[in-house]
């Protein structure tokens, strides 16, 4: 599945706190951040959409060609078994 950014606005100093204070517990703030989201999703995001949504991901193909790739592949295939006409 695509991967998309968020951004979020929050007071510097405030920031520069939290980055600190996690600093000295080994606490990662993306992964944080990642974590608190997944948290939303599942409280928001109703349970037969979450599986669709999982049986898509699945479903997926991670080197599979989109389909206008492989209309172009087999174009190309069939052009190199066609003979050329004098």
């Amino acid at each position: 599945m695509k991967k998309e950014s968020i951004t979020i606005q929050m007071d510097g100093e405030k920031l520069r706190a939290v980055k600190r204070y996690m600093e000295k517990k080994d606490a990662d703030l993306t992964q944080e951040l990642c974590d608190s989201l997944q948290k939303l999703y599942e409280k928001y995001v109703p349970a037969s959409v979450r599986e669709y949504i999982d049986e898509g991901i699945e479903g997926e193909a991670p080197a599979a060609a989109s389909p206008k790739k492989q209309k172009e592949k087999s174009r190309q295939a069939t052009e190199v078994q066609r003979p050329e006409v004098q």
